[in-house]
């Protein structure tokens, strides 16, 4: 769903990049409460992974593929906040390196495949797991039904947007319903990676997991007859050396995973246009496209200039493309945490100094 320059009018344009850059700067905020000793470490290469699978376009219908957003993903594992800039540092180095997604249209592609994919499927996640029990079932299945809905959530937003500043004339009825249509069934594929993953990790890590904290129900005593919560036990201090060092088995298998699922199993990616561009070359909307400001980059179209192998070519553009995501992420949420960490000694001292 990566909307290239010249679908929306540059009013309508310069206004989402307003709004993605509050919700990055809110989220960039947000995320100090989320990175912690255990979500810092992974941030990154959530992004990178995110990163590959969105390379592994899928078939869903006739001559259409879909392929994952990833917003719900990032937020179930690392938290809504976190899960914004994860999903932005992805359509930064897609936009910036490969040519995919318009860099006028940055903005737009924030909203729609970041920041909206992020609050349903969150606002989604959050509200299923009220209603479910609390056991790992829950969480998979409550992940399932809020990736499946962010999809066409993300497809409603981009139509909202073309409403607004399309470039073409086409009827917006016919794109509302061409585009949720398609986006449904891709938000299934998105649901069956999402809950796959989610469901993976939890298995041998759920602590990892941010929407699956606090899963446990509270110990229950009986007194006089009548069952009441039990005191809630302090959480042990667990040094941040440690935990990082936890963390280095999952960490090294999603990225190994990752560069394989770039670097190898992209090659087999369905070729057909994704959603967007089915329904954009068939109603119209394509007509005003501009060419990409970085169609010039070796690593355009996620194949390295020069390398006439496309097997070849296109691997070795996907291992390039996830070194830099996990390397760009991995720094912007390790300056997160820090600032974090600086916070916490700022109000420790505050509150030492006010005894």
């Amino acid at each position: 769903m990566h909307v290239p320059d010249g679908f929306i009018d540059a009013p309508v344009s310069i206004a989402a990049g307003v709004a993605a850059a509050g919700a990055v700067a809110v989220s960039l905020r947000g995320a100090r409460r989320e990175l912690d000793e255990r979500a810092a470490p992974l941030a990154g290469l959530v992004a990178a992974f995110i990163f590959a699978v969105q390379m592994l376009n899928f078939p869903v219908a006739a001559g259409t593929s879909g392929h994952l957003l990833g917003g719900a993903l990032a937020a179930i594992l690392v938290g809504p906040y976190t899960g914004v800039l994860c999903v932005s540092v992805v359509l930064l180095m897609q936009g910036v390196l490969f040519a995919d997604g318009g860099l006028t249209a940055l903005g737009v592609n924030v909203m729609t495949m970041g920041v909206v994919t992020v609050v349903v499927a969150y606002a989604v996640f959050r509200g299923l797991l009220k209603l479910l029990p609390d056991t790992r079932r829950s969480v998979t299945v409550a992940a399932f039904a809020g990736a499946l809905l962010s999809v066409p959530g993300a497809a409603v937003m981009f139509t909202l947007l073309y409403a607004l500043g399309g470039t073409t004339d086409v009827p917006l009825g016919k794109v509302f319903t061409a585009m949720v249509g398609v986006h449904v069934l891709i938000g299934i594929g998105e649901a069956v990676i999402t809950a796959a993953t989610v469901g993976a990790v939890l298995a041998v890590r759920p602590d990892l997991v941010h929407g699956a904290r606090g899963l446990a129900a509270p110990l229950k005593l009986r007194v006089g007859g009548v069952l009441v919560d039990a005191p809630a036990a302090a959480p042990a201090a667990v040094p941040a050396a440690v935990a990082a060092r936890s963390t280095k088995p999952v960490w090294i298998t999603g990225l190994v995973t990752a560069l394989v699922l770039a670097g190898f199993v992209s090659f087999y990616a369905s070729a057909s246009p994704d959603g967007l561009e089915k329904v954009a070359a068939d109603k119209g909307i394509d007509q005003n496209v501009k060419e990409h400001a970085a169609a010039d980059s070796p690593l355009a179209d996620y194949s390295l200039k020069d390398v006439d192998d496309a097997r070849l070519s296109g691997g070795l553009a996907g291992v390039i493309g996830v070194g830099a995501t996990v390397a760009v992420g991995t720094g912007i949420f390790w300056t997160v945490r820090r600032r974090r960490a600086e916070d916490l000694t700022a109000a420790g001292a505050a509150s030492t100094s006010a005894v």
